[in-house]
């Protein structure tokens, strides 16, 4: 897909998340992990759908909800 400046940089300020967070002990309850699901959903689908899909995920993202595999469709 044809990825947009904004995008670019959103996707460059997760990788930039991800290269600090790499020294923190690993947390996440989702494989890929939700930093990832959110870089693979910009870069899948663009700006605004990326953004809705990685709200949808961060919501489930609490300590009732068991997690699990959950990829970008």
């Amino acid at each position: 897909m044809n990825v947009n400046y904004l995008t670019k940089v959103i996707i460059k300020l997760i990788s930039s998340y991800q290269l600090i967070s790499s020294y923190w002990p690993a947390r996440c309850r989702f494989y890929p992990t939700c930093s990832q699901y959110a870089k693979d959903s910009f870069f899948k689908y663009g700006l605004l759908k990326g953004f809705n899909l990685t709200i949808k995920r961060l919501s489930k993202c609490h300590p009732f909800h068991p997690g699990g595999i959950d990829p970008v469709m």
